[in-house]
């Protein structure tokens, strides 16, 4: 699972002149639309939740949703939309054939933190998701297919690179899964992690920080395996 911030940051360079343009009132009402949509579907899931209660949470009304999304079908759909960096921008990130490990690792994880990086989103985000895994409609297949598949794809091919491998094994699969899994403990358990060591996860700085604390435990994974790969040759 992949996902990308809403908000801006100030940190990063100038934009072109007609982003910096104020939005439209039919912008905003869309951007609350989805805000309000993604809480509810997150919170009640898409069959307990009614499209007039999101245009009424959103201060729209509810035609404003069929205008901008066709239905409540479309409005789900929207949502992940938002939600979903394009895969082949995310494998970008880390699949390059000149990166070295280490360079590969941090651009994995840098994309995996994403949904932490939303702010004031990440909640709404990641417990939306949470909600289509529980309660599937369809979507969470597709997101499986069209993103988690190819991007697993890709960190295989990574791995194999790095170890001298000219195809994978369970084995690369395996190690692929337990670098994912790192991560993957940062989203879900967000709510255990507040609870016992909330400065980990409190600002993107220190969320940021555990994600390079992962890239040098990742690197000794895959060390390890290639010393024993090494060592089954010998």
């Amino acid at each position: 699972m992949n996902a990308k911030p809403t908000h801006h940051d100030s940190s990063q360079p100038a934009v072109a002149e007609d982003a910096r343009k104020p939005r439209s009132d039919g912008e905003l009402s869309r951007e609350r639309l989805l805000h309000a949509a993604m809480r509810l579907f997150g919170e009640q899931g898409y069959s307990k939740t009614s499209t007039r209660e999101i245009a009424q949470a959103a201060g729209a009304n509810v035609a404003a949703i069929s205008y901008y999304f066709g239905d409540k079908a479309g409005l789900y759909q929207a949502c992940f939309a938002v939600i979903c960096t394009p895969t082949a921008d995310n494998i970008d990130q880390f699949a390059q054939p000149h990166f070295t490990l280490r360079e590969a690792l941090q651009g994995y994880y840098t994309q995996m933190i994403a949904p932490l990086m939303a702010g004031g989103d990440a909640d709404a985000m990641l417990r939306l998701f949470y909600r289509e895994m529980l309660e599937p409609t369809g979507i969470w297949q597709q997101v499986i297919e069209t993103n988690i598949l190819p991007e697993h794809a890709a960190l295989v091919q990574v791995l194999c690179r790095h170890l001298g491998l000219a195809a994978p094994d369970d084995g690369v699969h395996r190690l692929a899964y337990a670098i994912a899994a790192m991560c993957v403990q940062m989203l879900i358990a967000r709510d255990v992690v507040a609870r016992i060591t909330p400065q980990m996860m409190d600002t993107p700085d220190a969320i940021a920080a555990w994600a390079a604390h992962l890239v040098g435990y990742a690197e000794t994974l895959v060390l390890a395996e290639k010393n024993k790969l090494q060592q089954g040759k010998a």
